[in-house]
């Protein structure tokens, strides 16, 4: 059955109004999206809602961009299961595999009073957790080590050593730590007027109606990546730039269809100037670094804005942009931890470990409100002849997440079967695969993907 849009208490629609509030978007428009469906996947949270209402949020810009260009509004359809299923993974690889998606040495680890996760698919985070311990690249000597200190106080060290660990904390610990305190005060996504555009392009392609645009994407892992995938299912320019040293191999097929993929190193005068270049032309930037990182490489909000005014700046980090830990690193599962979802989960299973998400829906719903942002920009510029600036944190959507009235009792989600997914295999760099089908309709304009997914560092540094 599905939940119709009258059902306006319902946790996805709870969660759609709040993420198009944020977006400082029109709640009459909210009327035009449909959502269907209402299974959940196995978590005490609203996960499968969450999922549902970020991957509305985003479809409905696309609706009001085409109708600020093209003239009526679109409406838009989501599918709750679809969505859901594309917060685990969207590929189903046919004869390969898939690289494991975890170090060896990653995950949760029993201390002398608590828990702590350690994140170390990157090998210097990795080196930087094995010096904090003294332990050797094994997981039964890390959990030896791990289980001779308190927890914080690892987490401390491991984070001053330059690694990436996180204290399971509970609901109450986090919402009175700091950080905590910080991330509950910060609006879901905050947004600032910036220059006028020195020049705006109305799009051409009603069926694509993304085309043109320039988007320069310096993000990882999975909540940038996932925002500019979608921009590019609607056929935005996505050219994703990667420092000459970093992989991801586990993720690469997932997160890279339909962009064009080239290296830069920053640090570098000659390749500087060439990323000055890439983004004095740009429409959207899309970065994921720490609160601080780009100001340290000397582009700022400022000199971003100056470089190419008119645009559409969009930003996240891991624990929020405000109190003791904006520039701090982080991931979808150590926000999981800090922020009291991995203990909730752990004490409503009455499991003896952490419980955590059974999808990274924290990165996930981050990237869609990143793509809403980035399609409200847009349309605000085509309206308005200005830039804007946005930016959303893991942790700020980890309070919308466990603020949301939790599911029903019920049987789970069954697993993606071939019903699930798009007939004609995409012909990946590593093989054919499967894709999910799009989770979203926008009327008169289907999300594809024009580029298969591949490796990075494939294509030249240029538009």
């Amino acid at each position: 059955m599905a939940l119709m849009n009258g059902d306006s208490s319902s946790p996805q629609r709870t969660a759609l109004a709040a993420i198009w509030r944020a977006a400082a978007g029109d709640g009459r428009l909210l009327d035009s999206v449909e959502l269907h469906g209402e299974e959940n996947l196995p978590s005490v949270f609203a996960v499968s809602a969450l999922a549902t209402a970020a991957v509305a949020a985003a479809g409905l810009a696309v609706a009001e961009f085409k109708e600020a260009a093209f003239g009526p509004r679109p409406f838009v359809t989501v599918d709750r299961r679809l969505s859901s299923l594309w917060f685990g993974t969207s590929v189903k690889p046919k004869g390969w595999s898939l690289p494991p998606a975890w170090d060896p040495i990653a995950g949760d680890y029993e201390t002398r009073d608590g828990w702590v996760r350690l994140h170390t698919n990157a090998a210097h985070h990795r080196d930087a957790a094995l010096r904090s311990l003294g332990a050797a690249s094994d997981r039964d000597a890390v959990a030896a080590a791990v289980r001779r200190r308190d927890a914080d106080e690892l987490e401390a060290v491991i984070v001053d050593e330059g690694g990436c660990a996180a204290a399971m904390r509970d609901l109450a610990s986090w919402r009175n730590h700091p950080q905590g305190q910080a991330v509950a005060r910060e609006p879901l996504l905050w947004f600032a007027v910036q220059e006028p555009a020195n020049d705006v392009r109305a799009p051409a392609l009603p069926e694509r109606p993304l085309a043109g645009v320039k988007v320069l994407d310096l993000t990882r892992v999975l909540a940038g990546p996932t925002a500019t995938r979608f921009l590019a299912g609607f056929g935005a320019e996505v050219l994703r730039i990667d420092p000459p040293w970093w992989d991801e191999p586990s993720l690469l097929a997932e997160m890279t269809p339909g962009k064009r993929r080239a290296r830069l190193d920053l640090r570098n005068s000659d390749q500087r100037t060439r990323f000055t270049e890439l983004l004095s032309q740009a429409d959207i930037l899309v970065h994921g670094y720490r609160a601080d990182a780009l100001e340290r490489l000397g582009f700022g909000l400022e000199t971003r804005q100056r470089l190419r005014p008119g645009l559409i700046d969009v930003s996240l980090n891991a624990y929020g942009w405000t109190g003791p830990w904006r520039n701090r690193r982080g991931f979808d599962s150590l926000v999981q931890m800090s922020g009291g979802i991995a203990a909730e989960g752990m004490r409503r299973y009455g499991t003896d470990r952490p419980k955590p998400l059974p999808v990274q829906a924290l990165d996930h719903a981050a990237g869609y409100l990143l793509a809403t942002a980035a399609v409200r920009g847009l349309t605000r510029r085509l309206v308005e002849g200005r830039g804007s600036s946005w930016r959303t944190s893991l942790a700020r959507v980890g309070t919308l997440l466990t603020e949301l009235s939790p599911p029903a009792d019920g049987a789970s989600m069954p697993a993606a079967d071939v019903r699930d997914f798009n007939e004609n295999p995409e012909n990946t760099a590593w093989g054919p695969a499967l894709r999910l089908k799009p989770p979203l309709t926008v009327e008169g304009s289907p999300i594809r993907w024009e580029r298969p997914a591949g490796l990075l560092g494939t294509d030249e540094a240029r538009w």
